[in-house]
Protein backbone atom coordinates (compact mmCIF):
# COMPACT_ATOMS: atom_id res chain seq x y z
CA UNK A 1 0.00 0.00 0.00
CA UNK A 2 1.60 3.57 -1.49
CA UNK A 3 -0.28 5.23 1.38
CA UNK A 4 1.62 6.76 3.77
CA UNK A 5 1.01 7.04 7.40
CA UNK A 6 -1.04 9.69 9.36
CA UNK A 7 -1.86 10.24 12.55
CA UNK A 8 -5.66 9.45 13.39
CA UNK A 9 -7.97 10.92 16.27
CA UNK A 10 -11.53 12.76 17.37
CA UNK A 11 -12.50 15.60 18.38
CA UNK A 12 -16.34 17.50 19.42
CA UNK A 13 -17.50 19.70 16.43
CA UNK A 14 -20.34 21.39 15.68
CA UNK A 15 -22.67 22.62 13.42
CA UNK A 16 -24.05 26.01 14.09
CA UNK A 17 -27.52 26.52 13.68
CA UNK A 18 -29.69 29.73 13.35
CA UNK A 19 -32.61 31.80 12.49
CA UNK A 20 -31.07 33.11 8.46
CA UNK A 21 -31.76 36.41 7.04
CA UNK A 22 -34.11 35.18 4.89
CA UNK A 23 -36.29 33.25 7.58
CA UNK A 24 -35.26 29.77 7.15
CA UNK A 25 -33.51 27.74 9.86
CA UNK A 26 -30.68 26.00 10.29
CA UNK A 27 -30.50 22.68 12.79
CA UNK A 28 -27.61 22.52 15.18
CA UNK A 29 -26.11 19.80 15.25
CA UNK A 30 -22.91 18.38 17.89
CA UNK A 31 -20.94 15.46 16.30
CA UNK A 32 -17.34 14.25 16.91
CA UNK A 33 -15.20 14.73 13.62
CA UNK A 34 -11.92 12.85 12.69
CA UNK A 35 -8.46 14.33 13.22
CA UNK A 36 -6.07 13.52 10.40
CA UNK A 37 -2.50 14.92 11.07
CA UNK A 38 -4.02 16.84 13.78
CA UNK A 39 -6.66 18.93 11.46
CA UNK A 40 -10.31 18.35 11.26
CA UNK A 41 -10.54 16.18 8.21
CA UNK A 42 -13.82 18.20 6.87
CA UNK A 43 -11.24 21.55 6.91
CA UNK A 44 -10.09 19.83 3.75
CA UNK A 45 -13.62 19.97 2.17
CA UNK A 46 -13.67 23.22 1.44
CA UNK A 47 -17.41 24.83 1.54
CA UNK A 48 -18.95 21.54 2.42
CA UNK A 49 -21.90 22.05 4.93
CA UNK A 50 -21.77 18.38 6.51
CA UNK A 51 -21.90 16.47 10.00
CA UNK A 52 -20.39 12.57 10.42
CA UNK A 53 -22.33 10.00 11.23
CA UNK A 54 -21.26 10.62 14.90
CA UNK A 55 -23.87 13.10 16.06
CA UNK A 56 -24.85 13.27 19.67
CA UNK A 57 -28.23 13.35 18.53
CA UNK A 58 -28.75 9.99 17.38
CA UNK A 59 -29.81 7.36 19.33
CA UNK A 60 -27.17 5.41 21.50
CA UNK A 61 -27.87 1.99 19.43
CA UNK A 62 -27.27 3.79 16.48
CA UNK A 63 -24.01 5.91 17.48
CA UNK A 64 -22.56 2.59 18.23
CA UNK A 65 -23.23 0.79 15.27
CA UNK A 66 -21.52 3.78 13.39
CA UNK A 67 -18.80 3.20 15.46
CA UNK A 68 -18.38 -0.60 15.05
CA UNK A 69 -18.80 0.18 11.28
CA UNK A 70 -15.72 2.19 11.66
CA UNK A 71 -13.60 -0.39 13.42
CA UNK A 72 -14.60 -3.27 10.62
CA UNK A 73 -16.59 -5.09 12.73
CA UNK A 74 -19.67 -5.18 10.19
CA UNK A 75 -20.45 -4.76 6.69
CA UNK A 76 -19.83 -1.36 4.89
CA UNK A 77 -23.18 0.11 4.52
CA UNK A 78 -22.39 1.04 1.01
CA UNK A 79 -21.28 -0.83 -2.32
CA UNK A 80 -17.47 -1.50 -2.88
CA UNK A 81 -16.52 -1.47 0.95
CA UNK A 82 -17.64 2.25 0.76
CA UNK A 83 -18.36 4.23 4.11
CA UNK A 84 -20.18 7.48 4.93
CA UNK A 85 -17.65 9.93 6.20
CA UNK A 86 -19.83 13.42 6.05
CA UNK A 87 -23.48 13.72 5.02
CA UNK A 88 -26.12 16.45 5.32
CA UNK A 89 -26.63 17.67 8.57
CA UNK A 90 -30.24 18.40 7.65
CA UNK A 91 -31.72 14.80 6.88
CA UNK A 92 -28.71 12.60 6.39
CA UNK A 93 -30.33 10.75 3.27
CA UNK A 94 -27.16 9.64 0.71
CA UNK A 95 -29.75 11.55 -1.44
CA UNK A 96 -28.97 14.84 -0.07
CA UNK A 97 -25.07 13.71 -1.18
CA UNK A 98 -22.35 12.50 1.11
CA UNK A 99 -18.69 12.19 1.23
CA UNK A 100 -17.56 8.86 1.43
CA UNK A 101 -14.31 6.50 1.27
CA UNK A 102 -13.21 2.95 0.93
CA UNK A 103 -12.09 1.75 4.53
CA UNK A 104 -10.04 -1.64 4.60
CA UNK A 105 -7.08 -3.28 6.32
CA UNK A 106 -3.83 -2.47 5.12
CA UNK A 107 -3.82 -6.29 3.91
CA UNK A 108 0.24 -6.48 4.08
CA UNK A 109 0.36 -8.30 7.63
CA UNK A 110 0.02 -5.57 9.66
CA UNK A 111 -3.19 -4.33 11.76
CA UNK A 112 -3.20 -1.05 9.93
CA UNK A 113 -6.39 0.52 8.49
CA UNK A 114 -6.43 2.80 5.23
CA UNK A 115 -8.85 5.50 4.10
CA UNK A 116 -9.01 5.78 0.30
CA UNK A 117 -10.52 6.70 -2.49
CA UNK A 118 -12.77 9.77 -1.37
CA UNK A 119 -15.71 10.97 -3.17
CA UNK A 120 -18.83 13.04 -3.42
CA UNK A 121 -21.99 10.40 -3.68
CA UNK A 122 -25.76 10.74 -3.81
CA UNK A 123 -26.51 7.05 -4.79
CA UNK A 124 -25.66 3.42 -4.05
CA UNK A 125 -22.58 2.96 -6.63
CA UNK A 126 -19.63 6.25 -6.31
CA UNK A 127 -18.41 7.39 -9.39
CA UNK A 128 -14.57 8.14 -8.81
CA UNK A 129 -13.57 9.81 -12.08
CA UNK A 130 -16.55 12.38 -11.85
CA UNK A 131 -16.74 12.73 -8.42
CA UNK A 132 -13.99 12.00 -6.46
CA UNK A 133 -11.78 13.73 -4.08
CA UNK A 134 -8.70 13.19 -5.98
CA UNK A 135 -6.41 15.72 -3.68
CA UNK A 136 -7.57 13.70 -0.63
CA UNK A 137 -5.64 10.98 0.69
CA UNK A 138 -5.38 7.56 0.97
CA UNK A 139 -4.64 7.90 4.56
CA UNK A 140 -2.87 5.13 6.20
CA UNK A 141 -3.52 4.60 10.25
CA UNK A 142 -2.02 2.67 12.57
CA UNK A 143 -4.13 -0.07 13.97
CA UNK A 144 -3.06 0.61 17.53
CA UNK A 145 -4.19 4.08 17.36
CA UNK A 146 -7.16 3.83 15.01
CA UNK A 147 -8.97 1.29 17.42
CA UNK A 148 -7.60 3.22 20.66
CA UNK A 149 -9.76 6.36 19.16
CA UNK A 150 -12.69 4.95 18.07
CA UNK A 151 -13.01 2.41 21.65
CA UNK A 152 -13.07 5.36 23.70
CA UNK A 153 -16.39 6.50 21.78
CA UNK A 154 -17.82 3.39 22.34
CA UNK A 155 -16.66 3.49 26.36
CA UNK A 156 -18.26 7.03 26.43
CA UNK A 157 -21.16 6.34 24.74
CA UNK A 158 -23.01 5.89 27.89
CA UNK A 159 -22.34 9.23 28.93
CA UNK A 160 -24.85 12.23 28.53
CA UNK A 161 -25.00 14.25 25.56
CA UNK A 162 -23.54 17.43 25.03
CA UNK A 163 -25.10 20.41 27.07
CA UNK A 164 -27.67 21.83 24.34
CA UNK A 165 -29.53 23.34 26.65
CA UNK A 166 -29.49 27.31 27.48
CA UNK A 167 -30.90 29.66 30.57
CA UNK A 168 -32.44 32.88 29.58
CA UNK A 169 -32.89 35.35 31.91
CA UNK A 170 -34.14 38.76 31.27
CA UNK A 171 -37.04 41.63 31.72
CA UNK A 172 -38.59 41.13 28.35
CA UNK A 173 -40.57 38.30 28.56
CA UNK A 174 -42.05 38.32 24.87
CA UNK A 175 -38.31 38.45 23.69
CA UNK A 176 -37.74 35.16 25.51
CA UNK A 177 -40.35 33.65 24.47
CA UNK A 178 -39.61 33.99 20.83
CA UNK A 179 -35.91 32.82 21.68
CA UNK A 180 -36.22 30.05 23.77
CA UNK A 181 -39.03 29.00 20.48
CA UNK A 182 -36.45 29.69 17.98
CA UNK A 183 -33.60 27.81 19.62
CA UNK A 184 -35.68 25.06 20.41
CA UNK A 185 -36.66 24.78 16.50
CA UNK A 186 -32.77 24.68 15.87
CA UNK A 187 -32.48 21.80 18.63
CA UNK A 188 -31.35 23.40 21.43
CA UNK A 189 -33.18 23.62 24.92
CA UNK A 190 -33.96 26.70 26.40
CA UNK A 191 -35.84 27.33 29.56
CA UNK A 192 -36.54 31.23 30.71
CA UNK A 193 -36.18 31.95 34.77
CA UNK A 194 -36.05 35.45 36.34
CA UNK A 195 -33.21 33.90 38.12
CA UNK A 196 -31.20 30.93 39.27
CA UNK A 197 -31.63 30.67 43.12
CA UNK A 198 -34.48 28.12 43.02
CA UNK A 199 -32.93 25.67 40.40
CA UNK A 200 -31.12 22.63 41.87
CA UNK A 201 -27.62 22.24 40.94
CA UNK A 202 -28.51 18.90 39.47
CA UNK A 203 -30.35 21.12 37.17
CA UNK A 204 -27.73 23.46 36.72
CA UNK A 205 -25.49 21.34 35.06
CA UNK A 206 -27.40 20.68 32.35
CA UNK A 207 -26.64 23.47 31.31
CA UNK A 208 -24.44 24.96 28.49
CA UNK A 209 -25.13 28.56 28.62
CA UNK A 210 -26.80 31.62 30.30
CA UNK A 211 -27.88 34.26 28.14
CA UNK A 212 -28.85 37.89 29.87
CA UNK A 213 -31.13 40.57 28.65
CA UNK A 214 -29.85 43.90 28.43
CA UNK A 215 -32.33 44.97 31.51
CA UNK A 216 -30.94 42.73 33.85
CA UNK A 217 -28.63 44.19 36.27
CA UNK A 218 -25.11 43.36 37.25
CA UNK A 219 -26.52 42.10 40.86
CA UNK A 220 -28.76 39.96 39.08
CA UNK A 221 -25.84 38.65 37.06
CA UNK A 222 -23.08 38.42 39.96
CA UNK A 223 -25.90 36.21 41.65
CA UNK A 224 -26.34 33.96 38.86
CA UNK A 225 -22.67 33.37 38.27
CA UNK A 226 -21.88 32.27 42.00
CA UNK A 227 -24.65 29.61 41.98
CA UNK A 228 -23.37 28.28 38.95
CA UNK A 229 -20.14 28.55 40.48
CA UNK A 230 -21.72 26.69 43.42
CA UNK A 231 -22.65 23.62 41.32
CA UNK A 232 -19.34 23.27 40.04
CA UNK A 233 -20.30 24.55 36.43
CA UNK A 234 -17.98 25.60 33.70
CA UNK A 235 -20.59 27.29 31.93
CA UNK A 236 -20.56 30.08 28.76
CA UNK A 237 -22.53 33.52 29.81
CA UNK A 238 -24.14 35.58 26.97
CA UNK A 239 -24.53 39.17 27.40
CA UNK A 240 -27.61 39.98 25.01
CA UNK A 241 -26.59 43.08 22.48
CA UNK A 242 -29.95 43.69 21.55
CA UNK A 243 -33.61 42.33 20.92
CA UNK A 244 -32.87 40.79 17.76
CA UNK A 245 -33.93 37.19 17.77
CA UNK A 246 -30.93 35.70 14.79
CA UNK A 247 -28.85 38.04 16.42
CA UNK A 248 -29.18 36.57 20.35
CA UNK A 249 -29.27 33.00 18.81
CA UNK A 250 -26.25 33.51 16.84
CA UNK A 251 -24.26 34.26 20.04
CA UNK A 252 -25.46 32.07 22.09
CA UNK A 253 -24.29 29.53 18.94
CA UNK A 254 -20.97 31.31 19.35
CA UNK A 255 -21.13 30.59 22.91
CA UNK A 256 -22.04 27.04 23.01
CA UNK A 257 -18.44 26.43 21.06
CA UNK A 258 -16.09 25.65 23.37
CA UNK A 259 -13.74 24.09 20.74
CA UNK A 260 -10.22 25.48 20.15
CA UNK A 261 -9.12 28.11 17.70
CA UNK A 262 -6.94 25.72 15.84
CA UNK A 263 -10.27 23.59 15.31
CA UNK A 264 -12.08 26.29 13.92
CA UNK A 265 -12.69 27.75 10.59
CA UNK A 266 -13.70 31.29 11.66
CA UNK A 267 -11.52 32.67 14.35
CA UNK A 268 -12.09 36.51 14.42
CA UNK A 269 -14.61 39.24 13.39
CA UNK A 270 -14.18 42.94 14.33
CA UNK A 271 -16.80 45.55 12.71
CA UNK A 272 -15.42 49.16 12.51
CA UNK A 273 -14.91 51.89 10.54
CA UNK A 274 -17.37 50.77 7.66
CA UNK A 275 -15.41 47.29 7.13
CA UNK A 276 -15.61 43.80 8.49
CA UNK A 277 -12.32 42.58 9.59
CA UNK A 278 -12.19 38.59 9.71
CA UNK A 279 -9.82 35.94 10.73
CA UNK A 280 -10.08 32.58 8.63
CA UNK A 281 -8.22 29.21 8.87
CA UNK A 282 -8.96 27.35 6.18
CA UNK A 283 -10.57 27.98 2.39
CA UNK A 284 -14.43 28.38 3.31
CA UNK A 285 -17.44 30.24 2.12
CA UNK A 286 -18.17 33.33 4.64
CA UNK A 287 -21.47 35.17 5.02
CA UNK A 288 -22.12 38.49 6.50
CA UNK A 289 -25.25 39.54 7.73
CA UNK A 290 -25.67 43.11 9.31
CA UNK A 291 -29.05 43.66 12.12
CA UNK A 292 -29.48 47.42 13.25
CA UNK A 293 -32.21 48.94 14.62
CA UNK A 294 -33.25 52.17 14.10
CA UNK A 295 -34.87 54.87 16.35
CA UNK A 296 -38.23 53.30 16.80
CA UNK A 297 -36.38 50.20 17.71
CA UNK A 298 -37.52 48.30 14.63
CA UNK A 299 -35.18 45.67 13.34
CA UNK A 300 -33.38 45.85 9.48
CA UNK A 301 -31.57 43.17 8.29
CA UNK A 302 -29.07 42.67 5.24
CA UNK A 303 -26.64 40.08 4.07
CA UNK A 304 -23.87 42.24 3.10
CA UNK A 305 -21.06 39.40 1.92
CA UNK A 306 -21.28 35.86 0.94
CA UNK A 307 -18.31 34.54 -1.10
CA UNK A 308 -15.59 32.24 -0.81
CA UNK A 309 -12.58 33.04 1.40
CA UNK A 310 -9.12 31.82 1.51
CA UNK A 311 -6.97 31.06 5.09
CA UNK A 312 -5.60 34.61 6.34
CA UNK A 313 -6.91 38.12 7.46
CA UNK A 314 -9.64 40.07 5.52
CA UNK A 315 -10.76 43.57 5.28
CA UNK A 316 -14.65 43.48 4.06
CA UNK A 317 -15.91 46.98 3.33
CA UNK A 318 -19.94 47.48 4.22
CA UNK A 319 -22.56 48.95 3.01
CA UNK A 320 -22.92 52.12 5.17
CA UNK A 321 -26.92 52.28 5.06
CA UNK A 322 -26.44 48.47 6.49
CA UNK A 323 -24.81 49.19 9.61
CA UNK A 324 -25.80 53.23 10.20
CA UNK A 325 -27.60 53.95 14.09
CA UNK A 326 -26.89 50.90 16.11
CA UNK A 327 -25.69 47.38 14.12
CA UNK A 328 -24.43 44.40 15.18
CA UNK A 329 -22.84 41.74 12.20
CA UNK A 330 -22.72 37.92 12.33
CA UNK A 331 -20.40 35.83 10.16
CA UNK A 332 -21.27 32.50 9.36
CA UNK A 333 -19.06 29.52 7.55
CA UNK A 334 -19.17 26.01 7.78
CA UNK A 335 -19.33 24.80 11.51
CA UNK A 336 -18.82 28.58 13.07
CA UNK A 337 -20.75 31.72 13.39
CA UNK A 338 -19.25 35.38 15.43
CA UNK A 339 -21.14 38.09 16.46
CA UNK A 340 -19.68 41.76 16.83
CA UNK A 341 -21.32 45.08 17.34
CA UNK A 342 -20.58 47.70 14.80
CA UNK A 343 -17.86 50.01 16.34
CA UNK A 344 -17.90 53.84 15.78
Amino acid sequence: MSAEYATFGLAPAMRAGGVLANGDYQVHRDFVDFIVDGRPLLFQLSDLDAVSPLAADIPPAIFTGHVRSLLLEAEAPLAGGRYVIYGCPECEGLECGAVTAAIEPAGDGTDDVVWRDFAWQTDEHADLELNGYHGIGPFRFRGAEYRAALGRLLADAAEPAARRRVLLIGARVAVLAKLAAALRTIGIGAEIVHDASGVPAEELRTYGAVAFGRAVGETQRTAVRRQFERAGVDIAYVDGLAPIIPLLVAQIEAALDRSPETRRRLTGLVAADGAAGLEVTSTCRVRLTAYRLDRLYRTHTRDVFDDVLGPGRHRIPLDPRATKGESFLVARTTGSVLVAPMAR
